[in-house]
């Protein structure tokens, strides 16, 4: 994966603004990533509020060579919840979640450096398990 080694390398601090740069710097890219399968990443400023207390809002998705999405990370929407104790709290969530399929995971990325490592992790798990070298 193009810069994925860097990423973990920049990534190795516990600075929470780290390789907000490198995330910002991903705007509009699109990278074929093997097999026909390409990552679609769209990264951007906004003010912060509830659901993007970072001021980053993203939308970072792999998808098959049919074009269908395979897996997310975005912060478009407030996730639904369905159950458990997140359910009930009156205090606004945050945005951040993870597509898999039909299901909608919350996701709290620690930087912005984690979370490109951690989409980066999940692009090559997906493709492993499909055999794309």
């Amino acid at each position: 994966m193009l810069g994925y080694h860097t990423l973990i390398m920049a990534n190795q601090n516990a600075d929470p603004t780290a390789g907000l740069q490198s995330l910002l710097d991903l705007d509009g890219t699109i990278y074929e990533v093997g097999g026909g399968y390409w990552v679609s990443m769209t990264v951007g400023r906004v003010p912060p509020d509830g659901g993007r207390p970072h001021g980053i809002q993203y939308a970072l998705s792999l998808h098959s060579p049919d074009g269908s999405r395979v897996m997310g990370y975005d912060n478009a929407h407030q996730p639904k919840i369905r159950s458990g104790p997140s359910r009930k709290s009156t205090t606004p969530l945050a945005f951040d979640h993870i597509h898999r399929g039909a299901r909608t995971i919350p996701y709290r990325p620690k930087s912005p450096g984690d979370l490109l490592v951690d989409f980066w992790a999940d692009v090559e798990a997906i493709l492993t398990k499909e055999g794309v070298p």
